[in-house]
């Protein structure tokens, strides 16, 4: 069913903020800020149609609150919910509550979301499409499982946490003496962080490059790629440049890595702009998601 929309609730801040605002903007589309205590008088706030407050200046209190977003959604006559990206980006009950009020979520559907937010499931669902996996476990439930699956996958080995991003319960592990301190760090910050304490351990590569393909997908079921993007310079796990196209990459291998991103993006039926990102090894010259 075709949804026009004519007004749009920006649930973030700063410049995700400001970029969305102004895209709508040229679009003839209006656009309602929610913003928190803190961000009042910020530029989004100002550059929008209008601007409502949805709590203190604590994202827990404000932007990270499904409820209070689609209410400020309904209240403001909004049509539509534009997350950005992080915050409630990657949450489904965002999109899920939008649904069940009618109003448009600008983004992936929830079932994209929850099953490629589970990196175990994204895993096995990769595996199974050919598409090269770093050798790896699957969930392990505690430090003898640990100890078993580090062994398997060889050291170095990468703790990680089944959900989540940004860095948040990943370790590296060069040797066996570092795990036992680092798996139940790992478990714990990855609860604190995403409400989710499982781990898995996978092999550390470490002459690697961190290449994304960027997808976008329709609700005919059509997907199509835009290349590839290096996003190798990190620091704290935290992208700091994307380079396009990749130095590192040749013709046939890009060919290889957005062939992949597109087997991986039409399994999952994908909806909206999205990316699958791959780990290249420069020196065996293979990707791997």
């Amino acid at each position: 069913m075709n949804r026009t929309v004519s007004k749009v609730l920006v649930a973030n801040r700063g410049e995700i903020a400001l970029r969305v605002i102004r895209a709508c903007r040229d679009l003839g589309i209006a656009t309602v800020a929610a913003v928190s205590e803190a961000d009042r008088d910020s530029l989004p706030a100002r550059e929008a149609d209008r601007a409502v407050c949805i709590g203190p200046a604590r994202p827990n209190g404000s932007y990270l609150k499904v409820d209070t977003i689609v209410t400020a959604a309904l209240g403001a006559g909004c049509d539509a919910v534009h997350p950005g990206y992080g915050f409630l980006a990657e949450q489904p009950e965002l999109p899920e509550t939008c649904e069940t009020h009618g109003l448009v979520f600008i983004g992936p559907k929830a079932d994209n979301i929850r099953r490629m937010g589970d990196k175990l499931y994204a895993r096995r669902m990769v595996k199974a499409l050919g598409v090269p996996v770093i050798p790896g476990s699957e969930l392990v439930r505690d430090f003898k499982a640990a100890k078993r699956a580090a062994s398997r996958a060889e050291y170095p080995v990468l703790l990680k946490a089944a959900v989540g991003g940004g860095g948040k319960g990943m370790k590296i592990l060069r040797k066996a003496e570092d795990l036992k301190a680092s798996f139940y760090e790992a478990s714990a910050e990855a609860l604190a962080a995403f409400g989710d304490g499982r781990v898995y351990i996978e092999h550390y590569i470490p002459d690697a490059r961190h290449i994304e393909v960027q997808v976008l997908g329709d609700r005919f079921g059509q997907v199509v790629h835009l290349f590839e993007r290096d996003c190798s310079v990190q620091r704290r796990y935290q992208k700091m440049i994307e380079e396009a196209p990749s130095p590192a990459v040749t013709e046939e291998l890009r060919e290889r890595m957005c062939r992949a991103a597109l087997l991986i993006a039409g399994e999952m039926e994908y909806l909206s702009a999205g990316t699958v990102e791959f780990i290249f090894d420069q020196q065996k010259q293979n990707f791997y998601f």
